[in-house]
Formats: C-alpha cells, sequence, structure tokens
C-alpha cells in the first residue's frame, strides 16, 4: 500500500503558535493543518503583524511552539538534534550578514559546516557542491567579491546560494525580497522557482509580494485572523480566500486578474 505521505516534507497537525512568558500566554495563531510537499514552491501570506514570522520560527524551532505537533520528514522536529537539523533544514533570515569582510565564496562555505568536520576545512565533495549552488543561482561572477560590495539583490542571491550549499530538503526563507526593488522582487522569486524546478527541493517564503506569489507558487499558506489556510493559487482564489485579506475600505481582490487593485 502506497505511504500518502511519502511526499510530505514537513507537516503540521493542531499546531498552535505565539508567546509564552512565566505569567501569560499570547497566542498569535491556532489549528495549523498544512503539508509541504516535496518540490514546491509555497508562499507564506498574510497582512502586516498577522504572525507569519511566528509561524516561520515555530517551523525552525528558533521559537517554541504553544502546542501541537510538527513532523520534518515523518519525525517530530523536536526530536532533532541540531546537527540532524542543520542536514534537514536551512534557513535564510532577513537579519545582517555578520561579517561583510568575507568573500562571497566564504559566506556560501559556511553552508558546509554541518558537513566539515570540527576544524572546518572543505573537501574536495564540499567544493564540488559550493561550485554547483553558486552555478545554479549564476553568480560566478560575484565569487570573489568581499559582501560589503555587494548589493542587497545580489547579497540575497548569495545567502539563498549558501543554503543550497548546505543541501538540506527544506529551504525557509523569511521575506526574501524586502529592501528590493520590484523587478528584483520579481528576480528572486522566479530564482526561487527556477530552483524548485532544477533541485527538486522544496522551499517554503514568507512575503508581502502576494500578487507574485500568487502566479509563481505552487502552493500558498494564507494566514488571516481566523485561520490558516494552505491550497494551490487556483483554488484559495475559488474559495475567497483572498477577498478577505485586507480590510475593503481601501483594496480590494480582483478574482478574474488573481490581484489586488486599490478602490478608487
Amino acid at each position: 500500500m502506497e505511504n500518502k505521505n511519502q511526499h510530505i516534507i514537513l507537516e503540521t497537525k493542531n499546531l498552535s503558535v505565539g508567546y509564552k512568558t512565566k505569567k501569560e500566554e499570547k497566542l498569535i495563531a491556532s489549528n495549523i493543518n498544512i503539508a509541504l510537499q516535496k518540490g514546491q514552491l509555497i508562499g507564506l501570506v498574510g497582512a502586516n503583524g498577522i504572525g507569519k514570522s511566528t509561524l516561520l520560527r515555530s517551523l525552525t524551532q528558533v521559537q517554541a511552539k504553544l502546542s501541537g505537533e510538527i513532523l520534518l520528514n515523518d519525525k517530530p522536529l523536536a526530536s532533532y538534534s541540531n546537527l540532524e537539523l542543520a542536514k534537514s533544514m536551512s534557513l535564510v533570515l532577513t537579519e545582517k550578514v555578520a561579517s561583510k569582510n568575507l568573500s562571497v565564496f566564504e559566506l556560501i562555505a559556511l553552508g558546509r559546516q554541518p558537513y566539515t568536520n570540527w576544524v572546518g576545512t572543505l573537501s574536495e565533495e564540499d567544493i564540488a557542491v559550493i561550485n554547483k549552488a553558486i552555478a545554479h543561482t549564476n553568480i560566478e561572477e560575484l565569487k570573489n567579491k568581499k559582501c560589503f560590495e555587494l548589493s542587497d539583490g545580489q547579497l540575497q542571491k548569495v545567502m539563498i546560494t549558501r543554503a543550497l550549499a548546505q543541501d538540506t530538503d527544506l529551504i525557509i526563507l523569511d521575506e526574501p525580497t524586502t529592501h528590493l526593488d520590484m523587478y528584483h522582487k520579481a528576480y528572486i522569486l522566479k530564482l526561487l522557482q527556477k530552483l524548485v524546478k532544477e533541485t527538486g527541493k522544496t522551499i517554503l517564503f514568507s512575503s508581502h509580494e502576494i500578487d507574485l506569489a500568487i502566479q509563481l507558487c505552487d502552493s500558498m499558506i494564507v494566514m488571516n485572523k481566523k485561520e490558516v489556510v494552505s491550497d494551490s493559487p487556483c483554488k484559495l482564489i475559488s474559495k475567497g480566500v483572498f477577498n478577505n485579506l485586507f480590510p475593503e475600505d481601501l483594496i480590494t481582490f480582483d478574482v478574474n486578474t488573481g490581484s489586488f487593485r486599490v478602490k478608487k
């Protein structure tokens, strides 16, 4: 009998996320049931402050979940050691690079840390994986530049390349198009789409670029105040999920074009 979960990389069951202190528990979202399929580009969208980053931090164990289950390759996320997790999931955050004096190659090489010995020496295999990642993102001309010489868009491509070099089943990116102009927002998301097709990896990203995500993603996770819904963009549109994402006094969703427009 075929296992229906064989292509699911990450799954949540009745997950609740939020913040817990000694005095109280603040619930951000509950009853989250999502399944990330292998080889898909998945966009996580919702209004500002709805809890996208909180959900991503919980899915990556940066922040503790409140309740429910998170399974990575059918194994509870909490049972992974740090090294096991680093070989299964890579994370690209919006935080600044710690040392911009590193060369692009050196920064990408940090993605091989889960596989190198305690000295951190790169093997021939490590170097081959790094060069393959660089080829995938087409940044050969940046390889010897220092990170402080890069534009925001170039640096984002380097960070994605580092995640590729880490060679995990799942890559998670928090707002990868922040601070980029419209052209480079589209470029980065098209690059993610290309990488999914070429590598078969699963890529989950959060974004405010909902129109672009609808066009490019295989699946989307939509957060609103009432629920978290996951499905293909077409099915989400037909269910009217995007209609109530923002207050209707200013912005409406056009079902025919699959995009938002400002009310005149």
